[in-house]
């Protein structure tokens, strides 16, 4: 069976890693960027720290950032609007998901204005042409977009969020800097970190893992585990470490896929606006218990990287039972809420959420096939 590994052409790493940006655009060959940004990072002067240094050097930018959360079709299109009369040829993503997913789809329909609608980049788009350059600066340690050939759109006017994979989208550079991370609230860190976790323990167990991904992916729990807590609370180590694991997650889910939780939390987006990082910290012990007899030796692994005592000497129902719990025990000594109640569903909305997480991409990727019922019900579980 052929295997294939995407990933950016070149990475950054460590504390200063921005730094590194001006001679990437040389490099680039790039005379003027469009940086895309939302105007929290603008105002709380986030954003500067980069375009500081373009201005230290004069290369020339102009700056687009009105990127709303769980960003719409208008969203993008008005950004390919601002790209095209610009006279950019790079684009810099400065930002968490939205930024990204936003940057990406910008690059991709400027480079191919046949899917201009947006909508039809949804599911594996037959693009021809790359994406504009981007240049991407993660502000989140946790959806990994940076390494990605994925984003997620939201189709307003269809309550819908749709994901988009298209290694053409990739970033060409990823610039991982912790000094961007450091300002983010505590519970958004709590919340990207456990979107992180997510894509690391699903993309671990998803159908097409294999032993190139499952060693990044592993290891991304392990750091992942041992340093969110800490990063939440603002211990400088641990956010650099959590910008590591996650990159590391990004490596191996956009690879292989995910599944049935993140096919589940793009609804709750979509619909109701969670969080998604946040929605994924509701579902993921649900849904790991839920695949528990389908991963096999898989969950006593995931058990281990998370730290379990004796994990590897439980026996394999235990063993699950324990990264089970260990995920739930995470997720609530962070905070994140428990349930769907809490977010604000109402149990009418139910069906409707049953229905889209069905027909999302990701579901494909789960270990274990998921029926109607058994997807309304782990939403009931957690209602």
């Amino acid at each position: 069976m052929v295997q294939r590994m995407i990933l950016n052409q070149t990475a950054y790493f460590g504390r200063g890693a921005i730094k590194e940006i001006p001679g990437a655009l040389v490099a680039q060959c790039a005379t003027k960027a469009l940086v895309v940004t939302g105007q929290v990072l603008l105002d709380t002067g986030v954003a500067a720290k980069v375009t500081a240094l373009l201005d230290a050097v004069g290369f020339p930018y102009e700056v687009f950032s009105d990127v709303e959360p769980n960003p719409p079709i208008e969203n993008v299109r008005a950004g390919v609007d601002r790209f095209l009369s610009s006279g950019a040829d790079v684009l810099l993503a400065i930002g968490g998901g939205s930024p990204q997913d936003t940057c990406k789809a910008i690059g991709i329909v400027a480079a191919n204005p046949e899917f201009a609608d947006v909508r039809s980049l949804e599911g594996v788009a037959a693009t021809g042409c790359p994406s504009v350059p981007i240049i991407a600066v993660p502000t989140t340690a946790g959806t990994a977009a940076e390494v990605t050939i994925n984003f997620v759109i939201t189709d307003a006017q269809n309550a819908r969020k749709f994901v988009c994979v298209d290694p053409h989208a990739i970033p060409v550079i990823a610039i991982v800097d912790a000094d961007m991370m450091d300002g983010m609230p505590a519970d958004l860190k709590a919340a990207t970190g456990l979107d992180a976790l997510t894509h690391a323990i699903e993309g671990y167990t998803t159908v097409g893992a294999w032993e190139l991904t499952d060693t990044l992916l592993l290891k991304a729990i392990e750091i992942i585990a041992q340093s969110l807590p800490a990063a939440a609370a603002g211990d400088p180590d641990a956010v650099e470490r959590m910008a590591l694991g996650q990159y590391m997650a990004g490596m191996g889910f956009s690879n292989v896929g995910l599944g049935l939780v993140h096919a589940m939390a793009h609804p709750l987006g979509a619909q109701f606006g969670t969080p998604h990082g946040v929605a994924n910290g509701i579902l993921l012990a649900t849904v790991m218990e839920y695949n528990a007899e389908h991963t096999g030796e898989k969950l006593r692994d995931v058990a281990v990287a998370l730290g379990v005592p004796e994990a590897a000497s439980l026996s394999l129902e235990a063993a699950g039972k324990a990264a089970v719990e260990a995920v739930r025990d995470l997720a609530r000594s962070l905070g994140n809420p428990s349930s769907l109640r809490q977010v604000g569903v109402g149990a009418e909305g139910l069906d409707a959420l049953t229905d889209a997480a069905l027909a999302d991409v990701c579901a494909s990727g789960n270990p274990r096939p998921a029926t109607r019922e058994d997807v309304r019900a782990l939403y009931r579980s957690v209602f």
